[in-house]
C-alpha cells in the first residue's frame, strides 16, 4: 500500500495540515469525552452547571444504578447471548458457502455467485420477511434473528475473494495426504486466513451488537430485548428535561450517559484485540473478485 511522503514539505504545509489533523480529532473526541464526563456527574451538579466537561463532584451513582436495574442487566445479557450466537453462527454459515463458491469445480458455482449479487441489489422487503419468519413459527425467537442475519453478501465475497487466492499447490498436497475438503478448510484454509477471519467477524459482532429494528420487529417478549432497545427506550423522551419515561422508571442525564457508555464499551474492549488483523483482513479479500 503506498504512503503519502511528508519529505521535502515546507514547515508551513506541514503545520496546517497538523492543525487540520488535530482540530477533526478534537472535534470527533468532544461528544466521546462528554458524554463519559456526563456519566460521572451527580444529578444536581448537570441541573445546576448545565454545560461542562469536567464535574466537580465525581460520582458512580448512574453505573450503580445501572447495575442494579435488573431490566438494564437483562437487556444486556440478552444482547451479549445475541452477539455472541449469532457471531459464530453466521461466521459458520459464511465461511462454509465462500469456500464452497471459491471452488471452479462446483457445480452451479456460477449461478449461485449470481444469486448472492443479486441480493446486494435487491431484496423482497419488510413484509415477505415478517411473513416468512411468522409462518416459520420464529418470532419472538432469537433464531429470527440468526437466520435473516446469517450471512451478508458482502461479507460473503470478501471472505470468497480470499478463498480464491489461497495457493493451490497447499490445497492439493492436503488432499496427497488424504486430507478432506472439511479437514482441510478447518487445519489448513482457517489457520491462514485469521486477517480476513477476524475482519469479518468484527463486522458481524457490530451488526449484532447493534440490533434494534429486527429486535422491535421480530421480539415480543420484554426479557429478550436487546440493549439497543432499553437504550432508546431511556432516550426517547418528548422533553429534554423530563426523566420519567413511559413505564414510570427514572432514568436522569447521567443515566443515560452511563447507559450509552455502557453500550459502546463491549466493542471498544475487544476492537484493540483484533485491531492488528483488521488493516490487511480487509483488503486481503478485495484484491481478486
Amino acid at each position: 500500500m503506498n504512503t503519502y511522503n511528508f519529505r521535502g514539505k515546507s514547515p508551513v504545509y506541514l503545520t496546517i495540515v497538523y492543525a487540520l489533523l488535530i482540530l477533526i480529532i478534537c472535534v470527533e473526541l468532544f461528544p466521546i469525552l462528554y458524554i463519559i464526563m456526563m456519566s460521572f456527574s451527580s444529578k444536581q451538579e448537570i441541573v445546576t452547571r448545565g454545560f461542562f466537561l469536567i464535574p466537580k463532584e465525581w460520582s458512580l451513582n448512574a453505573y450503580s444504578y445501572l447495575i442494579d436495574n435488573p431490566n438494564f442487566m437483562q437487556a444486556f445479557r440478552s444482547s451479549v447471548t445475541i452477539t455472541s450466537v449469532g457471531t459464530i453462527f453466521s461466521m459458520t454459515m459464511t465461511t462454509l458457502m465462500a469456500y464452497g463458491l471459491s471452488k471452479p469445480w462446483l457445480k452451479g458455482r456460477n449461478i449461485l455467485n449470481f444469486m448472492v449479487l443479486f441480493t446486494m441489489l435487491f431484496s423482497g422487503g419488510i413484509i415477505p420477511l415478517y411473513l416468512l419468519v411468522m409462518n416459520l413459527h420464529l418470532l419472538n425467537s432469537y433464531w429470527s434473528l440468526f437466520l435473516t442475519g446469517a450471512i451478508i453478501p458482502f461479507n460473503l465475497i470478501v471472505i470468497r475473494s480470499f478463498f480464491q487466492n489461497f495457493p493451490a499447490e497447499v490445497e492439493e498436497s492436503a488432499r496427497i495426504d488424504g486430507c478432506s475438503e472439511l479437514g482441510l478448510l478447518w487445519r489448513i484454509v482457517l489457520p491462514l486466513s485469521l486477517p480476513v477471519i477476524a475482519t469479518i467477524s468484527l463486522f458481524y459482532a457490530v451488526e449484532y451488537w447493534n440490533t434494534y429494528f429486527n429486535a422491535i420487529l421480530y421480539l415480543s417478549d420484554g426479557s429478550k430485548l436487546p440493549l439497543q432497545v432499553f437504550l432508546r427506550q431511556m432516550l426517547n423522551v418528548s422533553d429534554g428535561s423530563q426523566e420519567v419515561t413511559e413505564s414510570g422508571i427514572e432514568f436522569s442525564p447521567a443515566v443515560r450517559m452511563a447507559a450509552v457508555v455502557f453500550t459502546a464499551v463491549p466493542l471498544l474492549v475487544v476492537y484493540p484485540f483484533l485491531q492488528k488483523y483488521f488493516n490487511q483482513g480487509a483488503l486481503l479479500g478485495s484484491v481478486k473478485g
